[in-house]
């Protein structure tokens, strides 16, 4: 698996390789409790580079929905590896047979703090596009200082995400945001 960090041009085929990875995740789960299947990330942020792999977010009514649907998940060519360092979370990846991630599935139940983050965090960004320049600048500042560790590349990133999720959550619930 392809340990490199690496920040791609905006792809205007992003949202559809998300509609494609969507309709597969779904097939895979079944409707009954499934509430929607969420395009997150950066591939999400018009305009914004990002590492090329898509990010998705089911929200159900609750993890047992994947739970239950984790032989058919795994059918479909994902992974299930639990909450996998998340409280809350059931986390899907999907890896192609010569290790390159494909997508991230994060699966939350509805009203979950990780699920309300996330969405106030692309929608913040879309809203904000000097925002999300911001953001591509420290992606790709991180990514040359950490350009073979992902792990370091989200830490170094941290400060800047948690500053920007705290706004993007106060302008969600109609508050004034900080000024960046």
């Amino acid at each position: 698996m392809s340990r490199r960090v690496e920040i791609a041009p905006p792809d205007p085929a992003w949202p559809e390789r998300a509609a494609a990875e969507i309709a597969r995740f779904q097939m895979a789960v079944g409707r009954p409790g499934l509430i929607a299947i969420h395009h997150i990330g950066s591939t999400s942020v018009p305009g914004l580079g990002a590492k090329p792999l898509i990010d998705l977010m089911p929200e159900v009514e609750g993890l047992e929905v994947i739970d239950r649907a984790r032989g058919a998940i795994e059918a479909a060519g994902y992974g299930f590896w639990g909450e996998y360092g998340i409280e809350g979370r059931r986390f899907c990846p999907r890896i192609a047979p010569d290790g390159t991630r494909l997508a991230n599935v994060h699966c939350f139940a509805s009203g979950d703090p990780g699920l309300v983050r996330h969405l106030a965090f692309r929608d913040y960004l879309r809203a904000h596009p000097e925002i999300a320049s911001a953001y591509a600048d420290e992606k790709r500042r991180c990514a040359a200082l950490h350009p073979g560790d992902p792990a370091a590349y989200s830490e170094a990133k941290g400060a800047f995400v948690k500053r920007v999720e705290a706004e993007a959550l106060a302008w969600q619930r109609g508050g004034e945001a900080p000024e960046p």
